[in-house]
């Protein structure tokens, strides 16, 4: 009897054993968690790049296709969407990613931009004194400490900062050159309305002044026609 109640005690299944947790779940919630912390360190590159250098804001190379271009600007626009990270400077670097691709999507800036950044690299390879000829894939150009990406990168910005301190003051000077021009034209114009109301004046006043000139002479005709009292 002591034997069968062994025998059945063995056989039941434990008690203190619980179900196992579902490892995809696990897998899904990290994934999840994974994914918006990416979103959101994606938003903080965004919004630490460099402004003028629409290449650096959508993290792509200055040679790309455009559609290489658009390709990459839906991904990361998608990537980082509003509607899909809680980050609260989501909007500001989803606007910045739509005007680097516009920018870039615009042949005259593209080649002004472009202008600027083989000026960069023209400088730096002659610094270093290399060829200005050479490829980006050089040998020469491996094992740079910074990185050779990096440092025409650091070089770009440079350049491209001297040439928004030109813009700007090449457009407050025209604004200070039309301010001036406008002064003039409205000096002129008041100077003309000044002439015109004293001419209103002048013609305003005239049959006064013609009637004292008539009064004026008659008084002295009348004085001439008195007869001189002769005395004794």
């Amino acid at each position: 009897m002591s034997e069968r109640a062994s025998s059945s005690t063995s056989a039941a299944p434990s008690k203190s054993a619980t179900p196992a947790v579902d490892d995809v779940d696990i897998d899904k919630l990290l994934n999840r968690e994974a994914t918006a912390f990416q979103r959101e360190m994606e938003v903080e590159r965004i919004l630490k790049a460099f402004k003028l250098n629409p290449y650096e804001i959508l993290d792509i190379d200055e040679n790309a296709k455009p559609e290489e271009i658009k390709k990459k600007y839906r991904q990361l626009s998608l990537f980082i969407h509003p509607d899909k990270t809680s980050h609260a400077r989501a909007p500001d670097a989803f606007d910045l990613l739509k005007k680097a691709e516009s920018e870039l999507s615009e042949e005259a800036k593209r080649e002004e931009l472009d202008a600027v950044i083989k000026q960069a690299r023209v400088t730096l390879l002659k610094e270093m004194n290399l060829p200005t000829t050479l490829e980006d894939n050089d040998s020469k150009l491996k094992g740079l400490t910074p990185p050779w990406k990096q440092q025409l990168r650091a070089k770009s910005k440079e350049l491209l900062i001297e040439e928004e301190v030109r813009r700007r003051k090449a457009v407050k000077m025209n604004l200070a050159n039309e301010g001036l021009e406008a002064r003039k034209k409205e000096d002129e114009v008041n100077a003309r309305k000044r002439k015109a109301e004293d001419e209103a004046t002048w013609e305003a006043g005239r049959e006064q002044r013609v009637g004292s000139w008539r009064n004026f002479t008659s008084g002295k005709n009348k004085k001439k026609k008195q007869k001189t009292a002769i005395l004794g």
